[in-house]
């Protein structure tokens, strides 16, 4: 009897501890969580960035690896019978730190290499062949159906810093950083070389992209062949939010002209990331040169 009394008490206490919690407005799910963090710096206990990384921690764990990866047309790798001299100048030109070493074929990464390991043919290396398989270091491979949240704790575990995504096919369809992801937090991460980034348009399948909000419209228009106006606003975000009339949240969309923007990533402050579905894509729409894939 007194266990019965027991256990009913204990029902009537969890009863009353999920009232509390939901008369108390403690919340439910993430968009709640977010009200409340907004609230919180509305009053001055968290600051701009502050919220901005808490959202962008939040977002990661929605987004995979296949939303931020650099397609394989759009990787600056080498090959792996490449002579030392074709090495060191796209190793120059590109001033990328880590290169995918491929084999017959750019989907067959074989590889990984750093560019510091260059250094010792740079000047005379004491007549020393050079054999880049002797350089080489394992590459990590991951699927594009990879959660991101997921794989910054393997790249905090393992100090890998590159990976390289596969297809369903296991052949290489891109590669994604570690710095790919800590921008999905943080924001963007600027250095020396992204004076020279390009346009930022990656190619995810045969209709859809991804685009980084700061993308111009100049940009945007010469890769699709479209005509939007950058009279008024100077970058795709600016565009999608004016044709939403707000500041949009992850997952709202818009169609204009011939694209539909689906907002991938935003915080409190601005729009990050967008996808963009080309609704009448062809083809023969014109590529990203290499030359504008992101240091990495």
């Amino acid at each position: 009897m007194a266990s019965d009394r027991s256990t009913e008490g204990s029902r009537s206490r969890n009863w009353f501890e999920r009232i509390g919690q939901m008369l108390g407005g403690e919340p439910q799910d993430k968009e709640q969580l977010l009200e409340v963090l907004k609230d919180a710096k509305e009053r001055e206990l968290l600051d701009t960035d502050a919220l901005s990384m808490i959202e962008g921690v939040l977002q990661v764990s929605d987004l995979r690896v296949r939303d931020i990866m650099i397609p394989r047309a759009e990787m600056v790798s080498l090959k792996r019978d490449d002579p030392l001299e074709k090495i060191l100048e796209i190793a120059v030109k590109s001033a990328h730190s880590r290169f995918p070493v491929t084999g017959d074929d750019k989907g067959e990464v074989v590889g990984i290499l750093l560019a510091k390991d260059l250094l010792s043919f740079c000047r005379d290396h004491g007549g020393r062949a050079f054999n880049i398989r002797d350089l080489l270091r394992s590459a990590v491979f991951v699927p594009e159906s990879k959660r991101l949240n997921v794989l910054l704790k393997e790249f905090r575990s393992s100090r890998n810093h590159m990976a390289i995504v596969i297809d369903e096919y296991g052949s290489a369809g891109g590669l994604v950083t570690i710095e790919d992801v800590l921008e999905q937090i943080v924001g963007e991460i600027d250095d020396e070389h992204d004076y020279d980034e390009g346009p930022g348009i990656f190619r995810r399948g045969k209709n859809e992209f991804s685009a980084k909000a700061r993308t111009t419209v100049e940009d945007f228009n010469e890769y699709f062949g479209s005509d939007f106006s950058d009279e008024e606003f100077d970058t795709i975000g600016g565009l999608v939010v004016n044709a939403l009339g707000h500041l949009p949240k992850k997952g709202e969309s818009v169609e204009l002209g011939r694209f539909r923007f689906t907002v991938m990533r935003a915080d409190s402050r601005r729009v990050h990331l967008v996808s963009v579905e080309a609704l009448d894509f062809t083809e023969d729409a014109p590529d990203v040169p290499e030359d504008a894939a992101r240091p990495t």
